[in-house]
C-alpha cells in the first residue's frame, strides 16, 4: 500500500519504510499521497521520475548476492537496505561494496554462549578462498572454535527468538547434524554486511560448483529463511513414553527439534521428503495415542515410520500441516536423496 511518497527521490513507498525515509531528512523528504498539500513542482518531480526511474538510477550496480527485503523481513534489513540505497549509494558506487563483496572479512560479533547463555566478544573471519567462516575464543587464538564451511553455511535474521534487533541465526552442519551460533552487532550496518558477505562467499561457491548455473538459479540458494518455527509436543519412536513440549524448526526438509529455542544443537531431526517417495501429512493422531497435553494432532508418515505431534491451537495446527505440506508436494532433488539416505542410517 504505498501511500505515502518521497519527494525528494521521487518514489513512491509504504507507511514502514516512510518511517526509515523519515530517519534521513537529509535525503529522503516524505509526504502522504492523501493527507498532505502538494505543489506543481512536486507533482512534477515524481511523475518525471518514480520507483522504477529510481531503481535504475540506484540499483546500477547491485551485486547479485546482496540480499533485497520485502516488506516481510525485519526493520533492521529494511532499514540498512533504504540506507544502502540512498544515503551511502553503495550500489552507484561499486567501490563502496568492499565490506562484503571483498572475499575476506573479519571482526569481532557478540556470541551467545553455547552453555551459559552469555553473550561474549568473539573474533569471527570470513574466507572465500579457505571456504570457511572461523571463529575464536580468544584474541590471540591459533586455532579456531570452529570452522564453517561455505558449502553448509546459513544466516537467518531472528531478532524475536535472539531478543536483540540485530539478532542473525548462522547454522552449519557437523557431522551432518545442524549446529546453531547466535550472534549481534550494536551496529546495524555492521551485521548486515556479515550476513551479505557471508551470501556473497555462498555465491562465489556455487558458481564453481555449478559452473553451468545462472545467477537467477543460485541467489534463491545464499541463505534462507525457516519456513516455520513454535512450540509444539512430540513423542518418541515406541509412541508410550510420553509427550514433551519442544521448539520445532522447519528448515528447508530438516524438521528440527529443541529443548528451548536457542539450544545449540537439535535434540533431534526428521527429513520430510516428498509425496512421491511416501511421505504424507495428516491430520489429527492415531485413535490409540495417549500423553499429549495439547490437543490438535499431526501425523507425519514417512517410509520408515510414523511421527506423532500435538498443537497447542487449531491456527497452528493449520499454519504446520499447510507448511508440511508445501515441502511434501515439492519434488526431491538428487542431492536431497542422499540427505534422506543418511537420516535412515543415522543412529
Amino acid at each position: 500500500d504505498p501511500d505515502w511518497a518521497s519527494h525528494s527521490l521521487g518514489i513512491f513507498i509504504c507507511l514502514n519504510c516512510s518511517g526509515i525515509h523519515r530517519n534521513i531528512p537529509q535525503v529522503s523528504k516524505v509526504k502522504s499521497v492523501r493527507l498532505d498539500d502538494w505543489d506543481d513542482a512536486q507533482v512534477e518531480f515524481m511523475a518525471s521520475n518514480g520507483n522504477n526511474v529510481a531503481k535504475a538510477k540506484y540499483e546500477s550496480k547491485m551485486p547479485p548476492f546482496y540480499y533485497k527485503p520485502t516488506y516481510l523481513d525485519c526493520q533492521l534489513l529494511r532499514e540498512q537496505w533504504i540506507r544502502a540505497k540512498y544515503e551511502r549509494k553503495e550500489f552507484i558506487h561499486s567501490e563502496k561494496q568492499e565490506p562484503y563483496s571483498a572475499g575476506y572479512r573479519e571482526g569481532f560479533l557478540w556470541k551467545r554462549g553455547r552453555d551459559n547463555g552469555q553473550f561474549l566478544s568473539r573474533k569471527f573471519v570470513l574466507s572465500e578462498r579457505e571456504g570457511a567462516l572461523k571463529y575464536f575464543n580468544k584474541n590471540d587464538a591459533k586455532e579456531p572454535k570452529a570452522i564453517m564451511k561455505i558449502e553448509h553455511l546459513n544466516a537467518t535474521f531472528q531478532p524475536a527468538k535472539i531478543g536483540n534487533p540485530h539478532g542473525l541465526q548462522i547454522t552449519y552442519l557437523k557431522d551432518n547434524s545442524t549446529r546453531n551460533i547466535f550472534v549481534y552487532h550494536e551496529d546495524g550496518k555492521e551485521i548486515v554486511d556479515w550476513f551479505n558477505a557471508i551470501r556473497a562467499a555462498r555465491f562465489h561457491y556455487l558458481q564453481v560448483a555449478f559452473p553451468g548455473a545462472s545467477d537467477v538459479d543460485l541467489v534463491p540458494k545464499l541463505s534462507r529463511n525457516y519456513l516455520k518455527e513454535g512450540y509444539m509436543e512430540k513423542t518418541g519412536p515406541k509412541q508410550t513414553e510420553g509427550f514433551k513440549k519442544r521448539w520445532f524448526t522447519m528448515d528447508d526438509r530438516r524438521l528440527m527439534y529443541f529443548k528451548d529455542p536457542l539450544d545449540a544443537f537439535a535434540r533431534g531431526e526428521v527429513f520430510i521428503g516428498s509425496k512421491e517417495n511416501s511421505y504424507k501429512v495428516l491430520e489429527g493422531l492415531p485413535p490409540s495415542t495417549q500423553g499429549n497435553h495439547w490437543q490438535h494432532g499431526i501425523t507425519i508418515v514417512t517410509p520408515d515410520r510414523k511421527f506423532l505431534f500435538a498443537c497447542e491451537t487449531e491456527d497452528d495446527q493449520l499454519e504446520w500441516i499447510t507448511t508440511f505440506q508445501k515441502v511434501i508436494s515439492r519434488p526431491m532433488l538428487p542431492q536431497e536423496y542422499a540427505v534422506e539416505a543418511h537420516f535412515k542410517h543415522k543412529p
